[in-house]
């Protein structure tokens, strides 16, 4: 075997080490130390914010020199910064590795310029080995430092002919089971689920991921309750797994939309997918600041009619400034038809402007990992 050929085996085992730390405000990030032979002398990985980096985790298992002429190979590139910790690549000019070998640029300008400082002190720098294996796992963590923010997806069930409930206020269940189980698989892959004080009232949700036997899926999300009302005190939320965080959200039946400090606090928390399930207040306020990235419309072929409709108003006077949308993917799951779009157009909106590059707003919160 090739040593370029145990440099891509290594970053497989670099990936399902990464995989061990948590998902959160900080990546997933695994390292693999090998002998100028390519033999493995060391792993680590990074278990959350203010420990240990993967490659300093690495290290850490090394004596001495033990290190010197070593390769390091990362899912990540390594940061050139001090935050909580130091800056991985004095760690390793400091232990002598001799050639580092990561998948994926770290997009952070803060702790990005590793690999140019690596080089810059002689280090041999290979990027872009496993690199899809890579995104596969880290996009999230990828997409909300795009986007400064969480990824929101929002989702909800409609008749055909647009309504989320009944005259009478009923909507269980508008679609079918195929559909209701696809909800529970995309919501165990959110770290955050959101609804309003309304739909709470209504439903009695308990927001937690189930297969279809019942039992819960292993990852639940954070359940996110929106509104001013209380949430009584035998509601099914409240035997949720993980404890209900209720928030009043800003003003969501207004201009001001979903309040700015919820989006910090939610990424502060460590999470990367917001899943909005409702209801039209909620998933209205979202789409009205413009912080919406996927929406989900699970349509039945039913007809309710009546005034329950699935949005409420979007800020749309004309139709010139209706909110347009790509089409994804359409999906037939049972009898109900699921539709995945998501904004033609990414239009700041006053109360939610864009930063001004990517992950300009979180800069220093990266910085902390």
């Amino acid at each position: 075997m090739t040593n370029s050929e145990r440099e891509w085996h290594a970053m497989g085992r670099a990936c399902e080490l990464a995989l061990r730390g948590p998902r959160g405000v900080n990546p997933q990030v695994g390292a693999v130390i090998l002998s100028p032979s390519g033999d493995v002398l060391a792993e680590g990985w990074h278990r959350g914010a203010g420990t240990a980096h993967a490659e300093v985790d690495a290290l850490s298992h090394l004596d001495g020199d033990a290190a010197r002429g070593a390769t390091a190979v990362v899912t990540l590139e390594p940061c050139n910064h001090t935050g909580r910790t130091g800056p991985c690549v004095e760690a390793l000019l400091r232990a002598g590795i001799a050639r580092v070998v990561y998948a994926i640029d770290d997009p952070a300008e803060i702790s990005g310029g590793g690999a140019g400082r690596l080089r810059a002190h002689g280090v041999d720098v290979q990027a872009g080995t496993r690199a899809d294996d890579v995104r596969a796992f880290l996009s999230p963590w990828l997409e909300t430092m795009r986007l400064g923010r969480p990824h929101v997806t929002v989702k909800w069930a409609q008749s055909l002919d647009g309504r989320a409930a009944a005259p009478d206020g009923t909507s269980q269940w508008i679609t079918g089971p195929e559909a209701r189980s696809d909800v529970h698989r995309r919501r165990a892959e959110a770290d955050a689920i959101v609804v309003g004080t309304g739909t709470l009232l209504a439903d009695d949700p308990a927001l937690t991921a189930r297969r279809t036997d019942g039992s819960l899926y292993p990852d639940q999300p954070l359940p996110v309750v929106l509104g001013l009302r209380p949430i009584p005190a035998d509601a099914a939320v409240l035997r949720h797994p993980r404890p209900v965080l209720h928030r009043t959200g800003g003003n969501l039946h207004g201009e001001g939309g979903v309040a700015p400090s919820l989006m910090e606090e939610l990424r502060e928390l460590g999470v990367q997918r917001i899943f909005v399930e409702g209801g039209p207040t909620v998933a209205s306020a979202f789409i009205r600041a413009g912080v919406v990235d996927e929406l989900l419309v699970y349509t039945a072929p039913v007809l309710l009619g009546g005034d329950r409709l699935a949005l409420n108003d979007l800020g749309v006077p004309t139709i010139a400034a209706a909110r347009r949308l790509q089409l994804i993917d359409v999906q037939r799951l049972g009898e109900d038809v699921l539709f995945v779009a998501r904004p033609a157009i990414d239009r700041p909106t006053p109360d939610q402007p864009a930063p001004d590059r990517p992950g300009a707003e979180s800069d220093q919160r990266v910085g902390e990992r």
